[in-house]
């Protein structure tokens, strides 16, 4: 059997880690059968691949490798057999067994750590929201009222408002532009106004980007509702936000925390922003670092790319969202004043957790991007017909010429990034610089291929050397980069981007300028940086969390696995006034019929459901 998984390996189907935790798996079984050793090869692969677990029922029996001119096909178990042997095996256990694999009740195949981290998830969150928390009604519909004029639509931010104050944990999505961290800064206000002492309230969000664009946004927002609170309150909400990895204190191994169950967070108020991003380990390890009595709002958009580690929590939270339980929805009514929608079969205390909004405030009905964006979020594939062949104001669609579409693309992010680049070629402000460079970005789905963000950086350097006259250096003023990977030390993080420019103290020295979470820049020498990777061109996945008033969107013409309706989505909404799509309409609309499955039991956890039952004797 030995000789299957490493044909596997060799053909990409898995990786080397796949292999070696298979074979450790079968050497502490003493076991080498098939099902033993496919399962533990494609459990670990399902977990870096973005699944929580292997679901048996799902790939029972299917064709797992082509035949070849050396090798026959290989077909994975049907599922009777594989459960059988599984269940037979002493390094797989039930649910709550300490054994390294679980198999559980609905035929879901876990790595033990990720049953755990699943199971003390769904708990924890279960226990908070289960918790209403008492308020001054009275305070409470008077500050709503204040802070949220009438409006002819039924007011999804008031609505939002009210819930959160009212719950210990509750989850807020919407699309770009419907105003999510704008109701934050309200929604904070009402708890501090309802608290005797202002409560101890921390920002987070998974990348530095999101946690700088939170802090933007919180400020703003505290800026208008100066005529409107009073000074002490708006004074108790905060401006500074952090990296959720940053405020939980990560151990030099990097996979645990300072902050855990036993040494919790000091604060009465958590609010993760652009919580799609988030992972099942780490929103677990966050949950376990919150007091039992702190508060927990999650924000983000159901409908954007899952985090690029296991796990679609925000989805599976969100899953049954948008009626309330008779009860809470005459409470809620009785709050605001809003017409609620009631779902008089609603019993789980998760459905009355979550707000959903939907208007947005930045796409208004005759925007293109708007439109767009909602007809990929339908699918509707003939909404997308019709869009392609209108004249969409701000959407603008480029078919690449054969022979000409390298060059073609060349001139279109010349001329995209043609603001930036006059800014590095008259050595403006570094502040000037980065704000210019921020204006624009080419987003791709994928890393490599053709049109990949590898090709593309590779190419458009090529041409700005030469046009800089400085083909032979890697180093020059202007250069963009992104770091690849965590530095605690120096405070840069996977993500965070930097303009590399002259040192005004020693001009003919570069160094590297990132923006501080705080406000200002910070510098540091080139000799210093992480791994990083240039970023004229960025992946799709590594622009959640961003904005940017203009967005070249390269799709590429061949089909991918990768290519999902999440992604073009989130791709679409990084724009915020002009939105140029290089490629087919015809591929977009293939794209959006693809949907992101992420395997877990999280959601059955969450909303108690089982989808299966063990036959007798098992």
């Amino acid at each position: 059997m030995r000789d299957i998984l490493e044909l596997l390996h060799e053909r990409g189907v898995i990786d080397a880690l796949d292999l070696e935790f298979a074979l450790l798996m079968a050497e502490l079984a003493q076991d080498s059968s098939r099902e033993l050793l496919l399962g533990c090869a494609l459990v670990s692969r399902a977990v870096h691949s973005g699944d929580v677990c292997l679901e048996l029922v799902r790939h029972a029996g299917q064709l797992l490798l082509k035949a070849g001119e050396e090798h026959a096909a290989v077909f994975l178990p049907p599922l009777e057999r594989w459960r059988q042997a599984l269940r037979r095996s002493p390094v797989v256990g039930w649910p709550n067994d300490f054994k390294p694999l679980i198999l559980d009740a609905a035929d879901r195949l876990y790595l033990y750590r990720y049953w755990d981290y699943e199971t003390q998830l769904a708990a924890d969150l279960k226990a908070r929201v289960e918790r209403l928390w008492p308020v001054d009604e009275q305070r409470l519909a008077q500050g709503l009222l204040r802070l949220f004029p009438a409006q002819a639509r039924p007011d999804w931010q008031k609505i939002a408002a009210a819930l959160t104050v009212l719950r210990g944990f509750c989850v807020i999505s919407g699309g770009p532009g419907t105003g999510k961290t704008t109701t934050l800064a309200r929604i904070l206000a009402l708890l501090i106004e309802q608290a005797a002492t202002p409560p101890r309230i921390r920002l987070a969000a998974p990348t530095g980007k999101a946690a700088t664009r939170m802090q933007e946004a919180i400020r703003a927002s505290k800026a208008r509702l100066a005529d409107t609170l009073d000074a002490a309150v708006l004074e108790a909400i905060p401006e500074e936000a952090s990296t959720l990895h940053r405020l939980l204190g990560p151990k030099s191994d990097g996979v645990y925390f300072h902050h855990n169950r036993d040494n919790p967070l000091s604060l009465d108020v958590l609010v993760i922003d652009e919580a799609s991003m988030v992972d099942l380990a780490l929103l677990t390890k966050t949950v376990w670092a919150l007091p039992a009595q702190a508060r927990l709002i999650l924000l983000g958009d159901k409908d954007q790319l899952s985090s690029v580690e296991a796990g679609a929590v925000l989805g599976e939270l969100c899953g049954q969202a948008g009626h309330y339980s008779p009860e809470f929805a005459a409470t809620l009514h009785r709050l605001t004043g809003e017409d609620i929608p009631v779902d008089k079969s609603a019993t789980h205390a998760l459905q009355n957790a979550v707000a959903l909004l939907s208007h947005s405030y930045r796409f208004g009905a005759e925007s293109g991007i708007g439109q767009l964006a909602g007809a990929i979020n339908r699918a509707d594939t003939a909404e997308l017909g019709s869009l392609g062949a209108a004249s969409l104001p701000g959407v603008h669609w480029h078919a690449p010429r054969r022979g000409r579409a390298v060059d073609e693309l060349m001139e279109r992010m010349l001329a995209g990034y043609e603001g930036y680049l006059e800014c590095v070629r008259r050595q403006a402000a570094a502040e000037a610089i980065i704000a210019a460079f921020g204006d624009f970005r080419v987003l791709c789905p994928l890393r490599g291929g053709e049109f990949g963000v590898e090709g593309l950086n590779a190419w458009f350097e090529n041409v700005l050397k030469s046009r800089l006259h400085r083909p032979d250096r890697e180093w020059y003023p202007g250069r963009p980069i992104m770091i690849g990977r965590n530095d605690y030390q120096l405070d840069l993080f996977n993500g965070d981007i930097g303009i590399v420019l002259p040192d005004p103290q020693e001009p003919d020295q570069l160094r590297a300028y990132f923006e501080r979470s705080t406000g200002g820049l910070r510098s540091v020498a080139l000799t210093r940086l992480p791994a990083y990777e240039p970023v004229f061109a960025m992946t799709i996945h590594k622009s959640q969390g961003s904005e940017f008033e203009r967005v070249l969107l390269v799709l590429p013409a061949e089909d991918s696995p990768v290519l999902t309706r999440e992604l073009v989505y989130t791709g679409v909404s990084r724009a915020k006034t002009q939105l140029d799509i290089w490629g087919s309409l015809d591929s977009l609309q293939r794209t959006v019929q693809k949907s992101v499955r992420r395997a877990s039991g999280l959601g059955d956890a969450l909303w108690e459901r089982v989808a299966y039952k063990p036959s007798p004797g098992l």
